[in-house]
């Protein structure tokens, strides 16, 4: 069969008719969508061990244990390692030796009439690649954007019956299968915002490098990430806090770009209504950030990731090109204070009109959109390398039809200039610093912070090489 044209009914079929493969479906909300497909299409015999929905808190304690959060990705872990466990011990001694056995699992919160808030849940499945191996898993989060409850569960039974198939058959192929994860649906319908790989056929699978497919391929417009390289959902980092944010190309972290970090971080801790609580800090890269060619360099992705990762930053990855966009993603999880840190260029940039074009209400509607909550730009000076001026808030030209615009903004602290900076750092430029590594100019190692020079020669990382020892340059020549 052309498993590059397979709808869903004959994916159902096709694991049916598979005596290798068998299983249980543990499904919490939105019914038994998934399970329901593989008795809907014949065969299921052949499939399914054990179908079960535990719907009662009660009954799903009972069975899985106590959790605070019932939709969570902890409780679809449980799940998982639950049925499997207590698969493989009643069925292995008389279908081991020839069955890959496999559990999949999903807890789910769909719009209902009771619960009319977002749509999501977790799905995963924890299956063998061969008789009586350890067993690996596919665990992802899907939000699903349909606006009625009948719609949702069909696209969760849609997503499940991918889920499962890829798992089955696609397993050793990462970017086919991240892709048939939306086959026969579109993302007006679901959006994929995390995936993770974990076990016995998936310990070289960088899951950072997933989370950027889930973004490059559209299943997504956002993933992230923790400094260790944990994938995360949003939700799980973003919930109620306050968030600053920084976007840049990170190719490599310099001293200029932690200094306005630093700077951002300590003026919003001022903020009075964030002192005291625990904010998280995002480095923001776009996929426009992340081409240098036209095309994405996974190694250059990720010798940016662990420079970032050495500094104990979290990362995201997103398709916002416009900050309106960002704005509205960061505010679908918290209604906390935001703070945007950016430098005098990025800011003239956003005061030009010609990126608002697609927006019925232009440029305002742009600013409507960020600043309807509680968000602030926190900006670093610029020295300008053909003047040697430098440029600040206070001084910046804007087209002079905006200029009310910007004083407005400016006058009511929506803006603030950052004070507390190192104006010695101003004329470093990532670009130098990326050449100066590649060249083997030692004079970059001034230019970035010490643990990002460190993991920089250690992993050796933007084609970083140490210089040869001098008996060996003199023998070379």
């Amino acid at each position: 069969m052309d498993i590059e044209n397979i709808d869903t009914h004959q994916k159902a079929v096709q694991i049916n008719l598979d005596p290798a493969k068998y299983g249980t479906f543990a499904e919490i909300g939105a019914g038994q969508e998934v399970a329901r497909w593989f008795f809907r299409v014949g065969g299921a015999s052949g499939t399914i061990a054990k179908s079960i929905s535990a719907y009662d808190m009660i009954v799903s304690d009972a069975i899985y244990g106590h959790s605070d959060r019932y939709v969570s990705r902890q409780r679809l872990q449980t799940m998982l390692e639950y049925e499997f466990d207590l698969m493989r011990r009643r069925l292995d001694e008389k279908r081991g030796e020839s069955t890959r056995f496999f559990v999949f699992a999903d807890t789910v919160a769909a719009h209902g009439q009771f619960k009319p808030g977002e749509s999501h849940g977790w799905m995963g499945i924890r299956f063998q690649t061969q008789p009586r191996t350890e067993p690996s898993q596919i665990m992802i989060h899907v939000r699903m954007l349909d606006k009625e409850n009948l719609q949702q569960q069909e696209a969760l039974g849609i997503v499940g019956v991918n889920l499962v198939y890829a798992a089955l058959y696609l397993h050793g192929r990462g970017s086919q299968l991240i892709t048939s994860l939306l086959d026969n649906l579109t993302t007006e319908r679901v959006e994929v915002d995390m995936i993770k790989f974990s076990g016995f056929s998936f310990q070289q699978v960088d899951n950072r490098l997933m989370a950027l497919q889930l973004v490059q391929h559209s299943l997504t417009n956002a993933a992230m990430f923790t400094a260790d390289g944990e994938v995360v959902q949003a939700d799980e980092v973003l919930y109620k806090k306050p968030i600053l944010i920084g976007r840049g190309s990170f190719r490599p972290v310099t001293r200029l770009s932690m200094d306005m970090i630093d700077a951002s971080r300590e003026a919003f801790l001022r903020e009075p209504d964030v002192a005291g609580e625990q904010i998280v800090v995002l480095m923001e890269m776009t996929l426009k950030n992340l081409s240098t060619s036209g095309e994405i360099d996974h190694i250059d992705f990720l010798d940016r990731v662990d420079t970032l990762g050495a500094l104990g930053l979290n990362v995201l990855i997103s398709n916002y090109g416009e900050f309106h966009r960002l704005a509205s993603y960061l505010f679908r999880y918290t209604k906390k204070k935001i703070g945007i840190v950016m430098g005098i260029p990025t800011l003239k940039d956003i005061f030009e009109e010609k990126y608002y074009t697609d927006l019925e209400g232009g440029i305002l509607e742009s600013f409507g959109r960020m600043f309807k909550n509680d968000l602030k730009f926190y900006v670093f000076p610029w020295r300008d390398p053909a003047t040697g001026n430098v440029v600040t808030v206070a001084n910046l030209q804007v087209a002079p039809h905006l200029a009310h615009l910007y004083s407005y903004l400016y006058e009511n602290q929506f803006i603030e200039a950052l004070q507390q900076i190192h104006e010695e750092y101003l004329p470093i430029m990532a670009k130098d610093v990326l050449e100066k590594i590649r060249v083997g100019d030692d004079s970059w190692e001034a230019m970035v912070p010490a643990e990002v020079a460190r993991v920089i020669r250690e992993r050796r990382l933007f084609g970083w090489h140490p210089a040869p020892s001098p008996a060996l340059a003199a023998a070379a020549k």
